[in-house]
């Protein structure tokens, strides 16, 4: 049956005070689906700098501001006020379905003073046990009611973690801060100035000069953990294991770009070995800035990232007007192919590591256009707090202020409970592939469609003239269609499409923002998202989609077929399955429904050999001539199957080990014989080098190290 949806009969019942109920019984969009994030909209909270909802919990002494004039210090916020925030309807009535929180772990107390002002370490990012609550927060009572409330309310809880670091601390001066100690349940692990065990890099803090520089050097004066040791490796799954036990629904990764690949790699497959959750990481970008090592982290690591060169674009273009829509229709088209999962990454407009979108006398406006931008575009839309109460702000601290207002009223915050709700409602703005429908310098208007589901959206970023369209062909059925954001002051318009999708010519008023839909059931299979997309035989997966039927077909991974007892559910919209004893490698998976119609291929699927490890390789004595560089390969999939043309690398040469010494970590099998060699590329052909191939057996957990000669 087809179901043509304006915006007239929403605009009604906003008005009359009401609100749809979102479809959470549809298991894709159900809050229980904690690997598919597309339908959902993430709430980002500084959790210190919400609501105080238990004064009792507040810091004593000088660590704490009242009324947070001293931003540097703690405010107040805490779990409980979270909570009833989640009570009294304010983030369902915005259509947010999952709250990104600060990493919930134990931070220090102590006073931190950097050019005399005092520091504290209401972040969250100062950690010293990663097993204990953070008191200023709450209990772990707390936090198991805030989770159990969220759930109640339809909203999936992310948890921000940092294993990165500890807390600031000096090599020379014990006494500084709290010496970045670590703590186990309680125990002290090690400081970072009393480092028997070597827990902590000692090799100075990064210059950002290069990538290995960023991941073997402290960030800034941070205890930086050596993901190297057992203990460390082991440490930290079972700290993750803990949260993931209480419930959480996904991880927001801590700078990922500053710790080893191979070991996040390992960490990701014990996550989703154990309770798989939707995990992203930050990567910063800055403007402008393209790393081609930013995605083949996203691609390769078995988890999404933060999507900069997404959030620093809009910016420019909405913000800064330093950039115009062609430009941004063209990051939309560079990224689709630069990520295999471009739907999953995480988009946003500011947050708590950049000055605030909206800036003092700037017209609201341009934020509305860019929350408007954001909630219908492709990935997995985050809203920071106070973003729709129009909050100022420079940078850090200033950027992280107590929340102003929780005003409903704000055009803003009317926006996002629009659009939000879409992204349930209709496939196309939570799956569709992205069309370019007219565009230019200050006018925009693409097209999402996923199966029959159409999605359009039009916005004139010029504020003072309106602009003439004409020559639109949009791919909605002939129809007349409001706009969803009618009666709330954005200027839009309603459109007329005739049979072969042109559309009426009409005026897209200045400063206009405005979304026109269409959807309909799927009848045939229509493959939306896989999760996780890295995973290992018998390990459960969720397919989401549409058009599957209510009765079991097959799944396909690659030419293996997957039936019966091994396909754990299956419904209209998702289905659950074990992943087969298929060779450890990349896979397409697709779904025939019981009447043997086959979707589309889901591609990148990856099934590694077994649990993982993280292997630091080191080779001696590779020297290269200049532009020549040093890779590994070798006869597990994990190690690149013996590629020459992709093989792992280069290799790092400066901070651990020293050139002519190489060396790099990588996830591979545990409990393995693992063959491998390396080889030297630059320009000119590839040399491997000589001798009988490398052997190590590698161990069943946690971490080693595998130090050989270069055989000439």
């Amino acid at each position: 049956m087809e179901t043509r949806l304006t915006a007239s009969f929403l605009a009604v019942a906003l008005a009359a005070g009401l609100t749809a109920a979102p479809a959470h019984a549809v298991p894709d969009t159900s809050v229980a689906n904690k690997q598919g994030y597309n339908t959902d909209v993430i709430y980002q909270i500084v959790t210190d700098r919400f609501v105080d909802g238990n004064t009792a919990n507040n810091p004593a002494g000088g660590a704490f501001s009242a009324g947070c004039t001293q931003k540097k210090l703690y405010c107040g916020g805490d779990w409980a006020g979270i909570q009833a925030k989640i009570a009294d309807g304010y983030l369902s009535g915005m259509g947010v379905t999952a709250i990104w929180i600060s990493q919930p772990v134990e931070n220090i107390t102590a006073l931190v003073n950097y050019s005399g002002t005092d520091n504290t370490s209401y972040h969250g990012y100062w950690a010293r046990d990663f097993k204990k609550p953070n008191l200023a927060y709450g209990t772990m009572t707390d936090f198991t009611n805030l989770v159990n409330a969220a759930h109640a309310k339809n909203i999936k809880v992310i948890i921000d973690f940092a294993p990165n670091h500890t807390s600031p601390a000096m090599q020379t001066d014990a006494s500084f801060a709290e010496n970045g100690k670590l703590y186990d349940n309680g125990v002290l692990l090690s400081s970072y100035s009393s480092d028997t065990s070597g827990y902590f890099h000692h090799t100075g803090g990064t210059s950002f000069a290069n990538l290995e520089d960023g991941i073997y050097r402290n960030l800034f004066d941070l205890a930086d953990i050596d993901h190297n040791k057992t203990q460390m490796d082991a440490y930290f799954k079972a700290a993750i294991k803990a949260w993931l036990d209480l419930g959480i629904d996904g991880i927001r990764m801590d700078a990922v770009k500053h710790m080893p690949f191979g070991w996040q790699k390992s960490f990701m497959a014990y996550v989703h070995g154990y309770k798989p959750v939707f995990t992203f990481g930050e990567w910063f970008l800055g403007e402008n800035e393209v790393d081609p090592a930013n995605h083949y982290f996203a691609n390769k690591s078995g988890m999404s990232l933060l999507d900069f060169q997404f959030a620093q674009k809009v910016r420019q273009v909405f913000k800064d007007g330093s950039s115009d829509m062609t430009s941004l229709n063209q990051m939309v088209t560079d990224t689709a192919a630069q990520y295999s999962q471009v739907n999953d990454q995480v988009t946003f407009i500011d947050n708590h590591d950049m000055p605030r979108f909206k800036t003092a006398g700037a017209n609201n406006r341009k934020l509305e256009q860019a929350l408007a931008f954001t909630l219908t575009s492709r990935g997995v839309p985050a809203i920071y707090y106070g973003t729709e109460q129009y909050m100022e702000g420079a940078g850090d601290p200033d950027n992280r202020g107590k929340m102003t207002s929780f005003s409903t009223a704000t055009t803003a915050y009317k926006l996002v409970a629009r659009l939000a709700p879409l992204r349930k409602s209709n496939a196309a703005i939570a799956y569709g592939s992205t069309t370019q429908r007219w565009v230019s310098g200050n006018v925009l208007i693409f097209e999402r469609k996923f199966g029959p589901n159409v999605a359009v959206v039009a916005i004139n970023r010029d504020l003072v003239n309106a602009t003439s369209i004409t020559g639109f062909i949009a791919g909605l059925p002939a129809g007349t269609y409001a706009d969803v954001l009618a009666g709330i002051g954005l200027g839009g318009n309603s459109i007329t499409v005739n049979a072969s999708g042109a559309v009426s010519n009409f005026s897209l008023a200045a400063g206009a923002v405005a979304v026109w839909q269409y959807t309909a059931a799927s009848t045939t299979p229509t493959l939306a998202h896989v999760g996780p997309m890295m995973s290992m035989a018998g390990k459960t997966i969720t397919i989401d989609g549409r058009g599957f039927g209510a009765t079991k077909g097959t799944v396909m991974f690659g030419a293996t077929a997957v039936t019966g007892a091994a396909i754990l559910s299956w419904e209209d919209t998702q289905v659950k399955v074990q992943v087969p004893a298929v060779a450890a490698g990349v896979y397409g998976v697709s779904v025939k429904n019981a009447g043997g119609v086959a979707s589309a291929t889901y591609n990148n699927f990856e099934v590694l050999s077994g649990p993982q490890v993280t292997l630091r390789f080191v080779v001696n004595n590779a020297t290269t001539t200049p532009g020549e560089n040093v890779y590994l390969s070798g006869d597990k999939h994990e190690l690149t199957s013996w590629s020459s043309a992709a093989p792992i690398g280069p290799l790092f040469n400066q901070v651990i080990y020293a050139y002519p010494t190489w060396y790099t970590d990588v996830s591979v099998p545990a409990s393995s014989t693992v063959s491998f060699k390396f080889m030297k590329k630059s320009a000119n052909p590839t040399v491997w080098e000589g001798g009988n191939n490398h052997t190590f057996v590698t161990p069943a957990s946690g971490t080693a190290t595998v130090n050989v000669n270069w055989q000439p």
